[in-house]
């Protein structure tokens, strides 16, 4: 699963990886992204890929209870996204691509759990599969856009840490996971050597604005391996 991540990363970067259009923002940093919170999400359009703000944690069209009523959302397993009813539409017709910075997995018993940060080994963002969509918020009749991470099997390098793994594209497969027309081929683990990971603060366990900041994914205990 993916349950937290980060995305401390730049409109100039992003516009390389994913020819943005639009114009360009200073993108708040965020070092402890929590499910239902707001996530910058690369979705395309007529005119080319855009960055927009989503809250993560999806909801699809046809929803008419409270957000809060939601189950969790916040991820999507690849083995059964294209058949779920909350979330094949979306598979079919409503990809995205969320950029992070890395992610967070935890290990060690419960109540004793060691957080552990994973990102890139070249040092590129990341860019995860999702899928996105709309919906009318029953309650402020606002319009609510959301999204959320498709997660499948670990790879064997991920799987001491987690038995599950955001399912991470090939910026270069970017655009062919957005548009394409088979998009199952691109659900499969990342490469064995894509990531890096070392142990950070316990601070990371709580979501809060006072414990969202880039001390959070310095290495704590072991160096990066």
């Amino acid at each position: 699963m993916c349950g937290r991540f980060t995305q401390h990363l730049s409109w100039e970067e992003l516009q390389r990886l994913a020819d943005l259009i639009g114009q360009p923002r200073n993108l708040q940093p965020r070092y402890n992204v929590a499910p239902t919170t707001m996530i910058e999400v690369i979705r395309p359009s007529p005119a080319g890929n855009e960055l927009v703000p989503m809250r993560w944690g999806f909801a699809p069209s046809w929803w008419k209870k409270p957000l809060r009523e939601l189950p969790a959302t916040f991820n999507a397993r690849a083995e059964t996204i294209a058949e779920k009813p909350m979330f094949r539409a979306a598979f079919a017709k409503s990809r995205c691509v969320i950029p992070a910075s890395g992610f967070y997995e935890w290990t060690g018993a419960k109540g004793a759990k060691t957080p552990h940060y994973f990102s890139a080994r070249d040092g590129r963002p990341l860019a995860f599969a999702g899928i996105c969509g709309a919906c009318r918020d029953v309650e402020s009749d606002a319009r609510i856009e959301s999204a959320t991470i498709i997660v499948g099997p670990a790879n064997d390098w991920m799987r001491p840490f987690h038995d599950r793994m955001p399912i991470i594209l090939d910026w270069r497969d970017a655009n062919a996971w957005l548009t394409g027309d088979d998009p199952g081929a691109w659900l499969r683990p990342a490469p064995e050597d894509s990531l890096q990971q070392w142990i950070v603060s316990r601070r990371v366990n709580r979501s809060n604005e006072a414990d969202d900041d880039s001390t959070l994914i310095e290495p704590s205990v072991a160096a990066a391996c």
